[in-house]
């Protein structure tokens, strides 16, 4: 820092704002700064300034699953708000949901100066194994209902899923078969439970649910029974890539879609606007989901008491469903 004031012709004081991004420095001598800083290859020390500001400028983020659609879309969505608020994103996956793996994971992102940690977990294993979220950081978890003193960030699953059934029901349909997720899975829970809910309260007939893993083929392979079944005339599944197996499995069987069999998924992914026919579906917003994450876990570190945040979901009505007969 001396070399690059010596440099630049400036107090070791002026360095510093510079470095640190203050306002009270004018243009010409901040350009001034900065050239002298490329020129010595000086950058500013992190874990010096963290130890003076009490900050890492850090955020970790734990994940017990890396390959499903919303995990990829929500890590995306949480690197890009904390990129905008100034803070580096640290990736932590947790292959087994254990007490020494979460432990591990929390002491490994201790060691990596994080401010505090972003939980990503759909896993019921987190509650049933007894698992406990070691203190020391603040901790934000997403995409669960993890009973924890900690605020959590989620998906209205239930009420997107509320959305998909009443607009089949309000089409005329009788009653909607479901294709659910993982029994592990807290959002497949929670839609299962919105699907279940809605039909009750209707009055209507409540058929005993398929279960998928959330891939294509497992919605496929629930879709054979369903399309060999004449009395199915809607279903709902729980993400779109099951929907997409449903659909195969429909039409290898001659089962019109929509006009015979109507169906809905879950997500909203890029690609379900080009399924055939395109698909109606409930449209979650990642983005909105990872910028509510991280600033529920800054107004943590600024010493406030975020609340639960349920982000809502949109109805997305494409030609994959219709009245039946029609």
């Amino acid at each position: 820092m001396a070399d690059v004031a010596a440099l630049a012709g400036v107090s070791g004081q002026t360095v510093s704002r510079v470095a640190n991004n203050r306002t009270n420095v004018d243009a010409t001598t901040r350009a001034r700064v900065r050239a002298a800083m490329r020129e010595l290859g000086y950058r500013p020390n992190g874990a010096a300034r963290a130890l003076r500001n009490g900050e890492f400028r850090g955020i970790g983020v734990i994940v017990f699953e890396l390959s499903t659609f919303g995990t990829t879309r929500v890590l995306d969505a949480i690197a890009t708000a904390a990129t905008e608020r100034g803070y580096s994103v640290n990736l932590m996956p947790v292959l087994d949901i254990n007490q020494r793996a979460v432990n591990d994971a929390f002491n490994r992102l201790s060691a990596q100066a994080v401010d505090g940690v972003i939980i990503l977990t759909e896993a019921y294993l987190l509650d049933e194994a007894g698992v406990q979220l070691p203190h020391g950081l603040a901790v934000v978890i997403v995409d669960s209902s993890a009973h924890y003193d900690y605020p959590v960030v989620d998906t209205d699953q239930f009420d997107g899923a509320r959305q998909a059934v009443v607009h089949l029901l309000e089409l005329g349909h009788r009653t909607v078969h479901h294709v659910g997720g993982p029994r592990t899975s807290y959002p497949a829970a929670h839609r299962r439970h919105g699907w279940e809910q809605t039909l009750i309260d209707h009055g209507r007939e409540l058929p005993p649910p398929h279960f998928g893993d959330w891939t294509a083929q497992s919605g496929y392979e629930a879709g054979r029974a369903l399309a060999a079944d004449p009395s199915v005339t809607a279903v709902f599944a729980a993400n779109d890539q099951m929907a997409l197996g449903v659909l195969r499995a429909l039409h290898e069987h001659n089962r019109q879609v929509p006009t015979q069999v109507s169906v809905v998924g879950f997500d909203d992914m890029e690609e379900s606007a080009h399924f055939w026919p395109p698909l109606t579906t409930v449209r979650q917003c990642f983005a909105e989901l990872g910028r509510y994450s991280v600033e529920s876990l800054l107004t943590t570190l600024a010493n406030g008491e975020p609340q639960p945040i349920a982000v809502p979901t949109e109805l997305i009505i494409r030609a994959s469903t219709t009245s039946p007969g029609q």
